[in-house]
C-alpha cells in the first residue's frame, strides 16, 4: 500500500466539484502529482487483477467492458500532468516524469502481456465476436488486436524482451523530447544595433523588445520560438546573423554536449526494429503500418514517390526564379544557402505579388480571429462557444463551454496561445479529458486544450496574427472538433482515437477556409472597422500556388526521413553519421543546397522520436490527399454547405474509430479519395 496520510486529500484523487468536473488548477500543486500517480496506478492494477481473477466465465461485460471502464483515476491524473509537462515544463515536472514514466510503462506491459488476462479476452473473442454488432464488436476487435499486436502470443522469454525494450524506449522518448526543449530554450540572439535589424517589421520588433526587457537587456532579443525565428529569417538583411540563428535552430540537441540526442535516437530506431523482429516483422514500419490506411511501407513509398515526381520539377522552377531574382537584386554569392531562402522568397513575393505577411496583421487581431474560427464552426455545425470562469494553469489560458445547436453541453475548450519559457515549440491539440462513460453510464464530455505559439501581445499592441498563424489555429481547431463532436459508446474508440494516417483529415480540412473571402469577411477588420481590401484578397489568391511545390518537397523529405529510420532491417551502428544518414534518406527531395554538416534535423524531430508519429509522418501528405478531395464536396455546392458539413460530422467527426477509416471516408464522400484535387489545389495540374 502507498504510505501517504494525505493521499485522500489529494485534489487529483477526488471528484472535482467544478463546472463540468473541470480541473481545479487553483488547488493542484506539483507535489500532488507523484502520490496521485502512485495511487491511481495501484487502483488500476487492482481493477485489472479483479478482472483476471474473476471466477466467472469471461464475457464481453465482465472482461472487455470492465477493462474499458477501469483506470478512471489514472486517466484524470495523466490528462493534466502530461499536458503541463509540454506547456509549462520545469525541472520539478521533469523530475516527476522521470519517476512516473517507468511506472506507467510497467503497468502497460503488465496488462498487455498478461497471459491470464489475454486468455479471458481471447475466450470472449472466440465466443462472442460473431454475435456482437456495431461498436461492441469494434471494441472487442480492437481489444483483441491490441493484445496480439503487443505480443500476447509470444513466448515468455520474448515477452520479457518486449517489457525491457518498452521501459527503455519510454525513457528514451521522454529524454529526447526534454533535451530538445531545453536546448531550444537555451539560445537567444541579443542585438543592440538597429542596423542589424534590417527590414524587421514593427510587430517583430515589439516582440523582440519585450523579450529583451524580460531578460533585463537593452535592445532586442530573438529566439527559436516560431514567431520570433520565422520573422528573423524573413526580414533580417544580415546574412551572417541569419546563418547564426539558422544554425542554432538546426543544431538543436545535436551539439555533442549533454543534451545531444544523436546516440539516443539511433538506440530508439534499433529498439523499435528489435520489437518488430521479435513480433515477426522485417521492419518497424511493417509492424505498425498493417493497421493503418496505408497498410504497408510499399504503399507509403508509392504515395511519396508519386507526389515527388509530380511536384519536384515545379519546385526546381520555383527555386530558379527566386535565385535569379536574388542575383538581379545584387546577391553576391554563388548560390542561395538555406538561411537565405526565407529572406529572398519574402522579397520576391513582395515585388511580384505585392504581398507581405505583415499586410494582414492589422485585420487579424486574435480576439477577432477567435470569433471567426468559432463562427465557422457555428456556420458548419451549429455549435457555439461561451466563455466560462474556471481555474486555469496559466494566466494566458481561456476556457469556453461548447454547446450544440440546441444548447446542450458538448465539452470544454481551453486555449493557450502564446510562447513562454517551459513551453514546447509548435502547436497541438490535447485532451485533459476524453469522452468517457463512467460506471453509472454518465456521459462525461471531452475537455480539450489547444496549445499554440502565436505572436504575443506587447505593452502597446494586441496580438496580431499572420495568415499562417490563422491557418495553424484552424488546423488544431479541426482536431478539437474531432474530439468535441464525438458520439461514441466507448472512450477508447472516441474522438481522435483513429489510425495515425486518418487523424489529420479533420484538422487539414479546416485549413481550406483560411484564404476564403466569404469567411474572412465574417471577422477580419482593422481598428477602423474596415475589411481586408478586395485587392489584397485578389493578390493572395494570385499568389496561392507560390512555393506550393517547394513546400511539398520539403514535407516529403520529412516523410522519407521518418521511413528511413523505421525501415531498417538491421541495427544501425551506435556511432553512425546521422547527417549522412539524413542526406541519403531525403536526397531525392532536395531542391535547395545541402546544409552545413553540423545542421541535423533528426535529433530534434519530435514527431517521430517523442511524439507518436514513428513511421507515420507520411500521414500529413496522406491526409492532404483526403482533405483536398473532401473539400471538393463543399466547393461542388457552396462554401458553408450545411448538408455536406452535417454529413462530414455524422460520418467522420462523430464516429471516432468505430469503423475502418476508409469505410468512414467512403460513407462521407461516396467513393474512395482521388489524388487529383490536391494537385489541382497546388497548381500542379490545371483545373
Amino acid at each position: 500500500m502507498i504510505e501517504n496520510k494525505d493521499i485522500m486529500n489529494n485534489p487529483l484523487l477526488k471528484p472535482f466539484d467544478t463546472l463540468h468536473g473541470a480541473y481545479p488548477f487553483d488547488i493542484i500543486e506539483k507535489e500532488h502529482f507523484l502520490p496521485a500517480f502512485e495511487k491511481s496506478i495501484q487502483i488500476k492494477k487492482e481493477e485489472i487483477d479483479r478482472i483476471i481473477n474473476n471466477p466467472e466465465e469471461a464475457t464481453f461485460q465482465n472482461t472487455i467492458l470492465a477493462m474499458d471502464n477501469c483506470g478512471e483515476e489514472l486517466e484524470r491524473v495523466s490528462g493534466v500532468f502530461f499536458n503541463l509537462l509540454h506547456s509549462l515544463s520545469d525541472d520539478d515536472l521533469n523530475a516527476i516524469s522521470e519517476k512516473v514514466i517507468p511506472l506507467l510503462t510497467e503497468l502497460g506491459t503488465y496488462i498487455s502481456l498478461n497471459d491470464k488476462l489475454f486468455k479471458r479476452v481471447e475466450h470472449v473473442y472466440k465466443q462472442e465476436y460473431q454475435q456482437l454488432t456495431g461498436e461492441d464488436k469494434r471494441l472487442l476487435f480492437r481489444c483483441y488486436e491490441g493484445f496480439v499486436d503487443s505480443g500476447a502470443l509470444l513466448s515468455e522469454d520474448k515477452k520479457d524482451q518486449i517489457r525491457k525494450n518498452a521501459q527503455e524506449l519510454s525513457l528514451l522518448s521522454h529524454t529526447v523530447g526534454q533535451n530538445a526543449l531545453k536546448d531550444e530554450k537555451k539560445y537567444f540572439l541579443h542585438l543592440e544595433n538597429m542596423d542589424d535589424l534590417g527590414e524587421m517589421p514593427e510587430s517583430a520588433l515589439g516582440i523582440a523588445k519585450q523579450k529583451a526587457k524580460d531578460k533585463d537587456l537593452e535592445g532586442w532579443v530573438f529566439d527559436l520560438s516560431a514567431p520570433s525565428y520565422s520573422a528573423f529569417m524573413r526580414y533580417c538583411t544580415n546574412d551572417k546573423l541569419r546563418k547564426d540563428i539558422y544554425m542554432a535552430h538546426m543544431t538543436i540537441a545535436a551539439k555533442g554536449d549533454d543534451l545531444d540526442n544523436k546516440k539516443l535516437i539511433v538506440r530508439m530506431a534499433n529498439l523499435r526494429r528489435h520489437d518488430a523482429e521479435i513480433m515477426g516483422y522485417k521492419t518497424f514500419a511493417d509492424m505498425v503500418l498493417k493497421d493503418r490506411m496505408a497498410k504497408s511501407a510499399d504503399n507509403v513509398y508509392n504515395l511519396l514517390n508519386k507526389l515527388l515526381k509530380a511536384y519536384k520539377p515545379t519546385a526546381l522552377e520555383e527555386i530558379k526564379k527566386i535565385e535569379t531574382f536574388a542575383f538581379d537584386q545584387g546577391f553576391d554569392k554563388d548560390m542561395l544557402q538555406p538561411w537565405d531562402w526565407s529572406y529572398w522568397s519574402e522579397k520576391y513575393m513582395k515585388k511580384y505579388y505585392e504581398l507581405d505577411a505583415e499586410m494582414f496583421r492589422p485585420y487579424l487581431k486574435l480576439d477577432k480571429v477567435i470569433d471567426g474560427v468559432f463562427g465557422l464552426a457555428n456556420k458548419l455545425y451549429g455549435i457555439s462557444f461561451r466563455p466560462v470562469d474556471l481555474p486555469v494553469y496559466h494566466k494566458d489560458v481561456k476556457v469556453f463551454e461548447v454547446l450544440d445547436e440546441h444548447g446542450a453541453y458538448l465539452g470544454l475548450l481551453y486555449t493557450d496561445f502564446f510562447p513562454r519559457d517551459g513551453k514546447q515549440s509548435g502547436a497541438w491539440m490535447n485532451g485533459f479529458q476524453d469522452q468517457y462513460f463512467d460506471k453509472d453510464g454518465t456521459d462525461h464530455r471531452p475537455h480539450i486544450v489547444l496549445v499554440m505559439n502565436f505572436t504575443p501581445p506587447t505593452e502597446d499592441k494586441p496580438s496580431l496574427l499572420t495568415l499562417g498563424e490563422v491557418n495553424t489555429f484552424l488546423h488544431e481547431f479541426g482536431h478539437a472538433l474531432h474530439g468535441l463532436l464525438t458520439k461514441c459508446k466507448y472512450a477508447s474508440l472516441s474522438g481522435t482515437s483513429v489510425v495515425r494516417d486518418f487523424v489529420e483529415l479533420p484538422s487539414q480540412l479546416m485549413e481550406n477556409w483560411c484564404d476564403k473571402e466569404e469567411w474572412l469577411d465574417t471577422f477580419a477588420v482593422n481598428d477602423k472597422g474596415e475589411k481586408i481590401p478586395r485587392e489584397l484578397i485578389q493578390k493572395l489568391h494570385k499568389a496561392k500556388h507560390f512555393l506550393a511545390a517547394y513546400s511539398c518537397c520539403r514535407q516529403l523529405s520529412f516523410g522519407f526521413l521518418d521511413m528511413a529510420w523505421h525501415t531498417i532491417d538491421k541495427d544501425l551502428p551506435e556511432d553512425i553519421d546521422v547527417k549522412a544518414f539524413e542526406m541519403e534518406a531525403w536526397k531525392e527531395t532536395l531542391v535547395l543546397p545541402e546544409a552545413p554538416k553540423e545542421a541535423i534535423m533528426s535529433p530534434a524531430f519530435g514527431h517521430i522520436f517523442s511524439g507518436g508519429y514513428a513511421a507515420g509522418y507520411y500521414g500529413y501528405k496522406w491526409s492532404e490527399v483526403l482533405d483536398a478531395d473532401a473539400f471538393e464536396a463543399f466547393t461542388e455546392h457552396k462554401l458553408f454547405d450545411k448538408e455536406v458539413a452535417d454529413r462530414f460530422r455524422r460520418e467522420i467527426l462523430q464516429k471516432g474509430d468505430t469503423q475502418d477509416a476508409m469505410d468512414l471516408y467512403v460513407n462521407f464522400r461516396g467513393r474512395e479519395p482521388l489524388i487529383e484535387p490536391l494537385m489541382k489545389r497546388d497548381g500542379i495540374i490545371q483545373k
